[in-house]
């Protein structure tokens, strides 16, 4: 139970006047406010309102002009906000500022295209099916040197990473920066976001981090926070943290691969471990499932342009349909442990993914599989998978995968078509905001000489 008054102790123990709250858009970016303590109690009730204009414009604030949600034809009104009470913690960083997650209220009629809300009503059915669903998410990222303002003046062309060279778990690498590279640690902990580990991974400038398991609304909470905590501590050290899925074409990708496993409510029984295996086929079909959705829904998991740059053959990330134990050429590769540590490891989502919609649509999926008795019909790959002539390629770019999804009645079925129609529209958006772009590479090749 959420205890408000204990809650309103540690606020009054920071000594601030001032709270800041952040809700996600539909790209991942948390969207933030500071109010004044005394409005705390407005906010509890969704009293207080934000601008909706928030899911109807893009990345860059551009206003959308396919959005049927929101957009000039409805004025963009405020759309009204409650707190997650249970969200509540403190940022290190900002000292002490009080923080909470926050979350716009569904509209009258029904509509619902909230990131958040969609993955605790899939995590509604997922309870109520008896299951409790456990996540945790990797990601890797690369570091720059430099700042903000430095990236416009340059056009974004001259990025120096923050180290040098391919030195995957280095114990060297950090040591260049060892107050940036420590303080995450130790910042992300008081966040209450822990991790599992953290290492250097290959490609110049790249970490990667492992977030600690926890109950998957909570999971993709920290993900989100996450991502926007490594930004803000990163600029104290004149530092920029991409988590871009793919900067440079010579170099591997960065990932943002779910970790999963299904177990009993009480906490009991690992669905996916070995034993379980045995004597349920609830995993089997939870992965068929799984395998079955993921051509479907592929822009909840690589939403962006570049997301589809990543996904190619010899470059850690998966571009088939597959899974394998321990097999990282794989979508989906089963990790097998003690009772407590065999799960799966989605591996298709980078790291520019939403961890709202992208964890949403890993669980529901996999309950599909569930709730259609789907039989595991993919064989498990053992090899290369990228060398395979037998597997389903995952769609190459973000037009053809939106347009698989526009046309699914799976991703209707699993989401909702207010919700699908939406996210759709803002993923076409999105390719037809970079078919209008000339690119550096379209300049080099045909200004002289074509």
């Amino acid at each position: 139970m959420i205890d408000r008054e204990e809650i309103l102790k540690k606020i009054k123990l920071t000594g601030h006047n001032k709270i800041k709250f952040a809700i996600s858009d539909i790209d991942g970016v948390l969207r933030s406010k500071i109010i004044n303590i005394n409005n705390l109690k407005s906010l509890e009730n969704g009293d207080t309102g934000l601008c909706d204009v928030l899911f109807g414009w893009d990345i860059k604030d551009k206003c959308y002009d396919n959005s049927t949600f929101t957009g000039w034809h409805t004025g963009y009104p405020d759309q009204k906000v409650k707190l997650d009470l249970s969200t509540f913690r403190t940022i290190p960083w900002e000292n002490d500022l009080p923080f909470f997650m926050g979350d716009f209220e569904v509209k009258e009629n029904g509509e619902d295209i909230y990131p958040r809300t969609l993955l605790k009503k899939i995590n509604d059915n997922c309870l109520s099916s008896g299951f409790q669903a456990m996540f945790s998410e990797e990601f890797e990222w690369t570091n720059f040197l430099g700042h903000p303002n430095q990236l416009e003046e340059t056009n974004y062309q001259k990025l120096t990473p923050l180290t040098p060279g391919m030195f995957g778990y280095s114990s060297l690498r950090p040591e260049l920066c060892k107050d940036y590279f420590y303080e995450l640690y130790d910042f992300l902990e008081k966040f209450d976001i822990p991790l599992e580990a953290m290492h250097t991974e290959t490609g110049p400038g790249v970490y990667e981090a492992a977030l600690v398991y926890d109950k998957i609304t909570q999971a993709a909470d920290k993900a989100v926070m996450f991502k926007e905590a490594v930004k803000e501590i990163a600029y104290r050290h004149n530092i920029i943290a991409s988590f871009m899925a793919k900067w440079k074409d010579d170099l591997p990708g960065c990932s943002g691969h779910i970790h999963q496993s299904l177990w009993n409510r009480e906490e009991t029984v690992n669905y996916f471990s070995p034993e379980m295996i045995k004597k349920s086929s609830v995993f089997e079909n939870y992965l068929a499932g799984q395998l079955f959705c993921l051509p479907e829904i592929l822009p909840m998991y690589a939403p962006t342009v570049n997301s589809y740059k990543r996904l190619t053959p010899g470059s850690w990330a998966p571009n088939t349909v597959s899974w394998g134990k321990e097999n990282r050429t794989t979508a989906i590769r089963y990790i097998e442990g003690k009772n407590s540590g065999s799960h799966l490891e989605l591996r298709v989502p980078g790291s520019d993914s939403n961890p709202y919609l992208s964890m949403a649509a890993s669980l529901a999926s996999g309950l599909y599989g569930i709730q259609h008795k789907l039989s595991l019909k993919i064989p498990e790959t053992k090899g290369n998978a990228y060398d395979s002539k037998n597997i389903t390629l995952l769609p190459s770019d973000l037009t053809t995968a939106t347009k698989k999804m526009k046309n699914s009645s799976i991703a209707k079925e699993l989401f909702g078509e207010t919700f699908v129609n939406h996210f759709i529209r803002t993923r076409e958006w999105e390719w037809r905001e970079y078919s209008k772009a000339v690119t550096d590479w379209e300049i080099k090749r045909y200004l002289e000489i074509i």
